[in-house]
């Protein structure tokens, strides 16, 4: 396993990685938590360059390997959210149509909150049906962020 910290606005970013490609991508509550060794591979510097691309504004899609690991209905959930728009918002209830299933909301709330490669799979762009901010798994305030930062850069 391959491991990489990189630097945000919002917190230090822990990048994991197999051979296949990026398996998580987790923010750390306290940087002190950087303990683990890192041990870089190609596709770990190039999440952390495109996150930081991201960060900068340059950067709307993400072209790295993913290697996610969860049930099918969770695979089908995570595809859903990569083809959100960048600086757009759907509801569960949205993917869930997406997904075949109209009736799967909460399990579709639940396949979210188990994304182990935040951002790059952005459910972060997921809110409630009455368009409100909802759960993420790193805090309102972080999501409320990130859909900030994407709205100020999605017209440059």
């Amino acid at each position: 396993m391959y491991r990489q910290y990189c630097d945000s606005p919002l917190a230090t970013i822990i990048v994991r990685a197999d051979e296949v490609g990026v398996t998580h991508v987790e923010f750390l509550a306290d940087a002190s938590l950087a303990v683990e060794k890192v041990r870089t591979s190609p596709l770990t510097q190039l999440a952390c360059q495109q996150l930081n691309e991201y960060f900068n504004g340059t950067r709307r899609q993400f072209a790295v390997p993913l290697s996610m690991h969860g049930t099918e209905f969770q695979q089908s959930v995570w595809q859903a959210l990569q083809k959100i728009g960048y600086a757009k918002t759907v509801s569960y209830r949205q993917i869930a149509s997406m997904v075949g299933n109209t009736k799967a909301v909460r399990a579709v709330g639940m396949a979210n909150s188990k994304n182990p490669v935040a951002i790059i799979v952005p459910c972060h762009r997921i809110i409630g049906s009455n368009g409100k901010l909802t759960g993420y798994a790193s805090g309102l305030d972080k999501k409320q962020w990130l859909l900030d930062h994407e709205t100020r850069h999605a017209s440059s």
